[in-house]
């Protein structure tokens, strides 16, 4: 089949929490041999805030780890409905802007031949609905949401059967344990600062218990205001800023530990969805301590995967017993693998995305097949 994805972005990763799932995704379905075009806007606002701040080398990780993949620019919604005119598939992601996501859906409206899908992976549904109801999804034949919570919002707008939760994952064509283990030390925290919306948790999860236990602290990300540095440098954290996604592992196994501290959006109004960093981490075998967060979907074993933290003093035992305790450490890094293998690797998503066309009538077949 040839899919088309319209993606706020492929290359860059700059705030652009899809990039990791997106890449994988689309790799797994090309050495399948399915035909992948990625679309992105010009001028996207990722690619942009990369480029100034990292210039071309700052796409050197992507290129060099997805080879597989490129994508095509537009510069108009009329590029866009031409470059989608012979897809099987096409999939829109919600960071396009609505007046692109309705061209696509008159298309399909119109008699277009493809099965066409929303794909939300973000809050907004619920931190700003109207954003999310802005868009003309009249014409899309069903909706891609990233957690149970999320597809209930979806059904409640009136899609009914047309939703499928569809949950992000590991690539583990690049997340995996490193070949050779060397040398471990501290905590690492990858993750944007973004709004302050989880400012305080960061404090009390991450910041305060890194520094009662006494174990450095590294953290990668953009968009940290002077006074969010300004608390970093108060707890003595390590700020290495913005880290390419790709590069990730090779970060993740230089130190004992990371952790999970969720968006409040993700913990009271959708519980049950990870954020990739939970995949991302198990995949990579190193110990995980998460902050409160609610795994209704059962996709993880709590406690045996990765440590829970009620509070921040639970979070301070959990990290001594992390830098103390290498069999605990062995423990979960082995059993967060495991989960991981089992059914959350990108290859599985793809096996769950040609389920779902398949229940939409829309059965894919391999590029070269008689029609």
């Amino acid at each position: 089949m040839k899919l088309v994805y319209l993606t706020h972005s492929l290359a860059s990763c700059w705030n652009h929490g899809n990039a990791h799932f997106l890449r994988g995704v689309l790799r797994e379905l090309t050495l399948r041999g399915h035909e992948v075009l990625a679309l992105e806007p010009h001028g996207a606002w990722s690619l942009e805030n990369l480029l100034r701040d990292h210039g071309e080398a700052g796409l050197a990780a992507y290129r060099a780890n997805y080879p597989e993949l490129s994508a095509r620019v537009f510069t108009s919604d009329a590029e866009a409905e031409e470059a989608v005119a012979d897809a099987d598939v096409v999939i829109v992601h919600e960071w396009n802007e609505p007046a692109l996501v309705a061209a696509i859906g008159r298309l399909r409206r119109n008699g277009a031949r493809f099965t066409l899908l929303f794909h939300d992976t973000h809050h907004r549904a619920v931190s700003d609905p109207e954003a999310i109801r802005t868009f003309d999804l009249d014409g899309y034949d069903g909706v891609l949401a990233f957690g149970e919570t999320l597809s209930e919002v979806y059904r409640g707008w009136g899609w009914g059967g047309r939703v499928f939760t569809w949950h992000e994952a590991a690539d583990t064509r690049l997340f995996h344990p490193p070949a050779e283990e060397g040398p471990r030390e501290g905590l690492v925290w990858i993750g944007n600062w973004g709004d302050g919306e989880r400012s305080a948790e960061l404090e009390s999860f991450l910041f305060r218990p890194a520094q009662r236990v006494g174990m450095p602290l590294e953290i990668y990300g953009v968009r940290y205001p002077e006074e969010a540095l300004a608390t970093l440098a108060r707890y003595g954290v390590d700020y290495r800023g913005w880290l390419p996604n790709a590069r990730a592992p090779e970060i993740f196994a230089r130190h004992l530990a990371t952790v999970h501290v969720p968006r409040r959006f993700y913990v009271q109004m959708l519980p049950g969805i990870p954020t990739i960093r939970v995949f991302e981490a198990l995949a990579c075998g190193i110990p995980l301590v998460s902050a409160p967060w609610q795994d209704s979907e059962n996709l993880f074993r709590p406690g045996q995967d990765y440590l829970t933290a009620g509070d921040e003093e639970e979070m301070v035992r959990h990290l001594s017993a992390l830098r103390n305790d290498s069999a605990l450490r062995a423990s979960l890094v082995r059993s967060g693998l495991e989960t991981i293998r089992a059914g959350h690797s990108c290859a599985h998503r793809v096996d769950e995305l040609l389920g779902i066309l398949a229940q939409l009538g829309a059965a894919p077949r391999p590029l070269g097949d008689a029609a």
